[in-house]
């Protein structure tokens, strides 16, 4: 597998990805064994969540048979959490990396109540300019339940601090 062995981050996902190993990114959910979970930037629908791999690689071809199926595991597992924690009615995927040249997954509930002419479309239908923006005091109580079912589900990692704990303030 090729490795994130640059000294400048060249992606959004290689500056979060560095933030997590550096405690200091505030939308951590858990360190799973291909990355790390975290709630998206802007929450669209409420727990909207992304799987960055440590190391970063530009694609999921780049992984190895193994790591690609530990990576595609996590991201399911982060489903599996997502259905059980949200009560959501299904989990959206998706895999692009065009906007942001390095793999990460998107991890997308679907609620039941959202607006009915979203309700059945794509992800990218909403306006996420306009969506709330993550704040880890408002999704505190998710992450600690998706944190103990991704636990229970046998997917994470030890941290050696608990998510969101070394944040930058707002």
């Amino acid at each position: 597998m090729k490795t994130d062995a640059t000294a400048e981050p060249l992606t959004r996902i290689h500056r979060q990805v560095s933030e997590a190993r550096a405690e200091r990114n505030p939308r951590v959910i858990a360190r799973l064994y291909s990355g790390w979970a975290v709630f998206g930037e802007r929450q669209f629908v409420r727990g909207y969540a992304l799987l960055l791999p440590d190391p970063v690689v530009p694609n999921l071809n780049a992984l190895d048979v193994r790591e690609r199926a530990a990576f595609l595991t996590d991201m399911t597992r982060l489903g599996d959490a997502l259905l059980k924690v949200t009560a959501a009615l299904r989990i959206n995927y998706a895999m692009f990396g065009n906007e942001e040249p390095a793999l990460h997954a998107h991890v997308i509930p679907r609620y039941l109540d959202e607006p009915e002419p979203l309700r059945a479309a794509h992800p990218w239908a909403y306006d996420w300019k306009a969506a709330p923006a993550f704040e880890r005091a408002a999704y505190e109580e998710l992450g600690a339940s998706l944190l103990q079912e991704l636990k229970r589900l046998g997917v994470t990692k030890p941290m050696r601090f608990a998510p969101g704990a070394n944040a930058p303030g707002p």
